[in-house]
């Protein structure tokens, strides 16, 4: 006899997700990660009253009023708002492109100043019809100021490679608001919850059964065998063994440091877009939960290549990565007592609020 309904690979966002609606289901789960700890990447670190975003910063948003009101079940959320600032050189800029940018570009007051600015610049590069690359993709749609500035160094840090090499298709629109408002979500709902990421995974999964360090393709026919279906969040590649070859993936590399200052940066989030400065950002955790603990913690961000052993963050949907992700999903979709979910099972970039609704319409549909 089988001692689970369902073994959970992966204890983040998914996972938990499946596990909370499974069990409320009266089903029995059984929740393993490789990890020590409970919440994927979304794991907090409680450092005397400051949540560290050990695996990068996460905010949540959405229009999702259901998603927002699940989530709101678990945990209270704070009024957090996402308003990064970027640092080219010496001089801070606002994001997303709004009027406080355009007014630290170049002066301009007002919405039509910044429009006849934003054209005069696009016109420089009208001659290019069919982008042949990032680069002329992005002066064709935002000129040589906003693209110098603010584009080319930290994408060309993201990718790991000039944005000559990378393909137009990276960047289709550049979104501007002409209004001063430095709010970088339009979602309707926003914030982080009050206790950290780690508090509403905890209380997800209470009620299954977990094994941390728990390595599933070390014990894969002996876990397996437990229950009567796996819902796996792990590496859809791995899951079949890499027969088709690896999926491509981009990774984040963390220097964490403790600072005996109250405040470092007076922002949660700053981005460094110059190319010569190694790291894309540097967060201070402390704002995002308007701390007022007499030292801070930050975090720079490197950017980096995937390879086995690290993290895989970011699935590079490109022609060749998305051909062969669907040649595994085939495999996938034949797989009767296994349900894939989750950024990694289903090699898709997620938002946390379209992990939950993509969990949630899981569940109901298996469990219904």
């Amino acid at each position: 006899m089988k001692e689970y309904d369902y073994l959970i690979v992966g204890a983040g966002l998914f996972g938990a997700v499946f596990a909370h609606e499974a069990r409320c289901a009266g089903k029995r789960c059984l929740v393993i990660d490789k990890r020590g700890q409970r919440g994927g990447n979304l794991y907090c670190e409680d450092v005397e009253g400051i949540h560290v975003h050990k695996y990068g910063a996460h905010i949540f948003h959405t229009d999702n009023k259901e998603v927002w009101d699940y989530v709101n079940s678990f945990v209270e959320f704070n009024r957090y708002t996402n308003s990064p600032l970027a640092r080219f050189g010496d001089k801070l800029y606002n994001l997303p492109f709004n009027m406080n940018t355009f007014y630290q570009l170049w002066g301009v007051k007002t919405p039509a100043e910044a429009k006849e600015k934003i054209e005069e610049q696009r016109r420089e590069f009208a001659h290019i019809t069919e982008p042949a690359n990032l680069e002329e993709q992005a002066l064709k749609l935002c000129g040589k100021d906003i693209y110098r500035c603010l584009i080319k160094g930290y994408t060309e840090k993201q990718w790991g490679r000039a944005a000559t090499e990378l393909p137009a298709f990276i960047i289709r629109r550049i979104p501007f608001r002409f209004v001063y408002d430095n709010n970088y979500f339009n979602s309707r709902y926003q914030g982080i919850p009050v206790e950290g990421y780690t508090a509403i995974v905890e209380k997800m999964l209470s009620g299954a059964d977990i094994r941390l360090n728990t390595d599933y393709f070390a014990h894969k026919e002996e876990l397996s065998a437990l229950a009567h279906k796996t819902v796996f969040t792990g590496m859809l590649d791995e899951y079949f063994g890499f027969c088709y070859g690896s999926l491509e993936y981009r990774s984040v590399r963390f220097e964490e440091e403790r600072l005996e200052c109250d405040n470092y940066q007076g922002n949660a989030v700053v981005n460094y877009t110059d190319r010569e400065v190694p790291y894309t950002r540097i967060i201070e955790h402390k704002h995002f939960t308007f701390g007022t603990q007499p030292f801070t913690i930050i975090s720079r961000e490197y950017s980096s290549e995937w390879k086995p052993g690290i993290e895989p963050y970011y699935p590079i949907n490109d022609a060749k990565n998305s051909a062969l992700a669907a040649k595994y999903q085939e495999l996938a979709a034949k797989e009767e007592r296994v349900i894939f979910g989750g950024r990694l099972g289903n090699y898709k970039y997620y938002d946390m609020d379209q992990v939950i609704a993509a969990a949630l319409d899981c569940a109901d549909a298996e469990l219904s």
